[in-house]
């Protein structure tokens, strides 16, 4: 079975996971966040070559779980973009605040990145 391939490069999406903890009192509002995202944040990830990106939640651990699939082919470039955004960081002003890094991340990253063990297409 083949992947699906990337429309930007021709190579299948890569796929990427990351972990957050989220602080129990901030889960109403982080819901309600990401219930009403923004129409410009939503245009800055697309723009930054992200799609399929889902958030879960898994309680009473309070940690969220990150997934998209990345179609791009400067993941580091692209991130940069994202991030000099103003209104992404506005959205991250508002978000960060409710989240709680892991004390095991490595350095530079918020969300914990994840390595991937195991793919079915």
């Amino acid at each position: 079975m083949n992947a699906p391939q990337s429309p930007a490069s021709g190579r299948a999406p890569q796929r990427m996971g990351f972990v957050l903890g989220i602080r129990p009192e901030a889960l109403p509002e982080y819901k309600r966040l990401h219930r009403e995202t923004w129409p410009e944040i939503l245009e800055i990830i697309s723009r930054a070559n992200v799609r399929n990106y889902s958030i879960f939640l898994k309680e009473p651990e309070n940690l969220l779980f990150a997934y998209w699939e990345y179609v791009g082919d400067d993941f580091a470039a692209d991130q940069a973009r994202l991030a000099a955004e103003p209104r992404m960081k506005d959205w991250w002003a508002i978000c960060e605040p409710m989240q709680l890094p892991l004390e095991t991340r490595r350095p530079g990253e918020w969300w914990s990145r994840l390595e991937s063990v195991f793919y079915m297409a």
